[in-house]
């Protein structure tokens, strides 16, 4: 089987490879083509990657390449990891907003709307070199904004591209642990949209165990998302909310946050990755050993993960039994495992909503548990969202709607109309201000300047 994975000199790549090396099951991947427009991240990564397959009998074959068409012909999987004007793009987003006041987060607010202005198009392009080159290919998509970037792609793939993200299990897992209970045999009732959803329940052992933990302020507050939105706050929604949500209920005390810091996130991924390709550009790496200097960038990069968020909530750093991700590299191979094999499998997935939330049209993408099989991800039924989340997520779908009009359009009114129904943008006037500031820095924007 093989697979292709754009970005493929993306930073967490070995990540994925890492899965691969540790599936041995028949049918699995034995070839692995990576693509990206930087050659010298390319041959970064493949450094890495060799040591991770040196010793490892039957190690899939890893090929690289800037041809995007060379990249695509004959693949099974298409791994979507892209960013569009890299990290000083990201960082570029946030410096924007945060001049206007307003949050400019990666895939929240300002920040991530200017993030999808620039990804849309982009990945459109991709997915019709798909449907023309690899059209029974299915593409597991990561690129930010997972869920605007997935469904731009389902328009003209349909339901063979799926949005994968690591945020709702990694926040099962950690609730999963202080209730006791094993993460791989419960039940996660998860509902919103990407970087926008809610824990309501976890079922286990015929009973769903939440109330346990809304009944415990002690245990309530032991883990990531409790520390950062506070027991109070959690009892008082009767649900747990997806870590990104912290933007939104805790906006001004984030932007805050932001501004008072040294560096953007941003910036500090920028900055710590430009030092980890350079190092490995001049030969070097711990020791001489590429994946050497990956495993502590690593490290330092997870254990800073919302750092300004947690500043903002006063809990101080990270404990280690909250360092691990949901392994969106686990998500992405037990996905194709599904697919590939007809497996099934239950996973949290962004896909088509079809039927399953009656507040949203059929082609929007939500995220939301799935049974997986060899015909793809189909949602499972869930209750309403109460009405404090439809307000939150009927207003960013009618934003992630104008982005794609704008994407699509070029028009400068769209775009300003994304930008003023956001939540967390305060004004029209703001809008306009920030679209004009975003074209004048992003080179990938002057579309939008008609």
């Amino acid at each position: 089987m093989r697979l292709t994975i754009l970005g493929g000199g993306g930073f967490r790549v070995p990540l994925v490879y890492g899965a691969l090396l540790r599936d041995r099951a028949a049918g699995r991947v034995t070839h692995v083509t990576l693509y990206d427009v930087d050659a010298a991240r390319l041959g970064a990564v493949a450094r890495v990657l060799a040591e991770q397959a040196d010793g490892v009998a039957d190690a899939p074959e890893v090929t690289v390449t800037t041809d995007l068409d060379d990249a695509l012909r004959g693949t099974d999987f298409v791994f979507s990891a892209i960013r569009v004007g890299g990290l000083e793009g990201r960082a570029a987003d946030e410096r924007v907003a945060l001049a206007e006041g307003v949050l400019g987060q990666e895939t929240v607010g300002a920040g991530g709307i200017a993030y999808g202005l620039r990804t849309v198009p982009v990945a459109v392009d991709i997915a019709r070199r798909v449907a023309a080159l690899a059209p029974d290919a299915w593409v597991i998509n990561f690129t930010n904004p997972a869920g605007l970037v997935t469904e731009a792609m389902s328009r003209v793939l349909g339901d063979r591209v799926i949005g994968i993200c690591d945020s709702p299990v990694g926040l099962g897992r950690r609730v999963a642990r202080v209730l006791g209970v094993d993460p791989d045999r419960a039940w996660f009732d998860y509902v919103g949209l990407n970087h926008l959803g809610w824990l309501r329940g976890l079922w286990a052992g015929g009973r769903d165990q939440l109330p346990r933990l809304f009944a415990d302020p002690e245990l309530l507050g032991s883990f990531e998302e409790g520390k950062l939105f506070g027991p109070e706050w959690l009892r008082s929604i009767g649900a747990v909310p997806n870590e990104y949500l912290h933007y939104y209920y805790f906006n001004r005390e984030a932007v805050r946050a932001y501004q008072g810091a040294e560096r953007t996130r941003g910036a500090y991924l920028r900055d710590q990755q430009a030092g980890f390709y350079a190092e490995l550009a001049g030969g070097g790496g711990g020791g001489g050993s590429a994946l050497g200097a990956w495993n502590r960038t690593l490290a330092d990069r997870e254990a800073t993960y919302m750092a300004a968020n947690r500043d903002a909530a006063g809990v101080g750093e990270r404990d280690d039994e909250d360092l691990g991700s949901g392994g969106y590299e686990q998500v992405a191979l037990a996905l194709m495992r599904a697919v590939a094999r007809d497996e099934s499998a239950t996973l949290i997935l962004n896909v088509r909503n079809r039927t399953t939330l009656a507040v949203l049209d059929a082609d929007a993408v939500i995220e939301v548990p799935c049974l997986v099989d060899a015909n793809g991800a189909h949602p499972v039924s869930v209750e309403p969202l109460p009405y404090h989340a439809v307000g939150l997520v009927t207003a960013v779908k009618a934003v992630e709607r104008a982005v794609l009009a704008a994407a699509g359009s070029g028009s400068r009114e769209d775009a300003v109309r994304a930008f003023a129904l956001h939540p967390l943008v305060d004004s029209v006037a703001v809008a306009r201000r920030l679209l004009d500031a975003y074209t004048d820095v992003h080179p990938g924007l002057a579309y939008l300047r008609n």
